[in-house]
C-alpha cells in the first residue's frame, strides 16, 4: 500500500449529499475477476453521456479538476453496499484523499484497509473548503497527515483529527496483514508460550 505522509494534490468540490457506491461504481464494472480498470467505471453514469463522450458539465471532466487528488464530498458519503471495488476504483482514479462531513461505516472501513484517508469535518469547514477549491486558482491543496494538516490555497490550515491507529497504518502504507506483520515477533513468542502451556495441541 502506498503510504500518506504529505500530499500536495487538485481537490474537486462534489457535495451531493447520500452519494452511494453504485453510484461510485456501478455494478456492470463487478464483473471482472481482478481489480483492473476499474478507473473507467467511477461516476461512470456522471462523468459520461449515453454516447460514450465525456459529460463537460461533471467536475472532474473539467480542468483543473479533471486531474483531482482529492474530493471534498457531501455528507453520507459511500453508502449504500459494501462494495471495496468502489475504493478501488478511486484509488486507480487517483484520489488519495476524501474530505467530508460524514461516511457510510463499511465504506469508510474499505477505504482505511486500502490506504485512502478519511478527513471528518464540520459541514461549516467542509463547505468552506467546497466554496475554495471550487475556483481553479485555489483547487490546490496540501494535506499533511503528521501534523494532521490541510493547507489550502490561500494559506489558512485546517486541523483535522484521526484515530491513532489508522494515522499510523497509512503513514507507514500498512493494510491489516502489514499491520500485523510488524508484530511478528509478539505473534511467535505467544504461540511458543501455548504450546508449552498445552502439549497436547502438537
Amino acid at each position: 500500500m502506498q503510504p500518506f505522509t504529505c500530499v500536495c494534490g487538485i481537490a474537486a468540490p462534489f457535495l451531493a449529499a447520500n452519494v452511494d457506491t453504485d453510484v461510485i461504481m456501478p455494478k456492470q464494472f463487478l464483473k471482472g475477476i481482478d481489480r483492473q480498470g476499474l478507473d473507467r467505471g467511477v461516476f461512470y453514469d456522471l462523468r459520461f453521456l449515453q454516447d460514450g463522450s465525456l459529460n463537460p458539465e461533471f467536475i472532474l471532466n473539467r480542468n483543473p479538476w479533471a486531474h483531482s487528488s482529492f474530493l471534498v464530498v457531501g455528507p453520507n458519503f459511500g453508502c449504500g453496499s459494501s462494495r471495496e471495488h468502489a475504493v478501488w476504483g478511486l484509488q486507480q482514479l487517483g484520489i488519495r484523499a476524501l474530505i467530508g462531513s460524514s461516511f457510510a461505516g463499511i465504506f469508510h472501513d474499505n477505504c482505511q484497509r486500502n490506504g485512502v484517508l478519511l478527513i471528518q469535518l464540520s459541514k461549516a469547514e467542509v463547505l468552506d473548503i467546497a466554496q475554495q477549491v471550487a475556483s481553479p486558482e485555489h483547487a490546490r491543496l496540501t494535506i499533511d497527515l503528521s501534523q494532521q494538516d490541510i493547507l489550502l490555497g490561500d494559506g489558512r490550515l485546517i486541523h483535522f483529527e484521526i484515530e491513532g491507529l489508522r494515522k499510523d497504518a497509512l503513514l507507514q502504507g500498512l493494510d491489516a496483514i502489514g499491520s500485523t506483520l510488524q508484530r511478528t515477533t509478539q505473534i511467535r513468542a505467544f504461540e511458543a508460550r501455548h504450546h508449552l502451556a498445552n502439549p497436547w495441541l502438537a
